[in-house]
């Protein structure tokens, strides 16, 4: 058998990088040096959210059905967030209100909490989507690629030092 002939009894797969994009979305991630239990509550705790993220405020526990809405002091108006599901020390589902550049009305944020270390550290991975592939899209996509960095660059060096990195960041 040839080796033309030996590729066309084979399958071809199809890899997920080769299928045209419908969305934008990004994901970012980090290791926290605390267990997932204190790294979760860090992210659903409104108190300790305001401390390093919500520079305005945050009202609610990030829980489903709970009425939830963060506020930036460095950005104006004070903004609604629905949970859409959460796993105690593992996973929340937020969305908020897109833009005109949201594939979707809303915009769909996953924190994932993963034990590390026999679970005395915790890899936390941030995955947003919903961007149209327009510009606007892509100016969306990268500005909240940027804050969500900047959030999980924040929750560390809270949790782990004490320290708001946000406070005069932006402004």
């Amino acid at each position: 058998m040839t080796d033309e002939q030996s590729t066309q009894n084979t399958p071809v797969e199809q890899n997920d990088q080769s299928r045209p994009l419908e969305e934008l979305s990004f994901t970012v991630t980090g290791y926290i040096s605390k267990t997932p239990h204190e790294t979760y509550e860090a992210v659903a705790d409104p108190e300790q959210l305001s401390h390093y993220f919500t520079t305005g405020g945050a009202r609610g526990r990030l829980e489903a059905g709970a009425d939830v809405t963060w506020d930036f002091a460095d950005f104006p108006g004070r903004f609604p967030v629905e949970v859409v599901e959460n796993f105690q020390d593992e996973k929340i589902v937020i969305r908020w209100e897109g833009s005109d550049d949201s594939v979707e009305s809303d915009t769909t944020t996953t924190f994932e909490f993963t034990p590390v270390d026999d679970g005395a550290r915790t890899l936390v991975t941030i995955t947003e989507k919903s961007w149209k592939l327009t510009e606007g899209g892509a100016q969306g996509a990268f500005g909240n690629c940027m804050g969500w960095t900047g959030m999980l660059s924040a929750l560390k060096v809270w949790i782990e030092h004490g320290i708001n990195l946000r406070e005069g960041y932006y402004k």
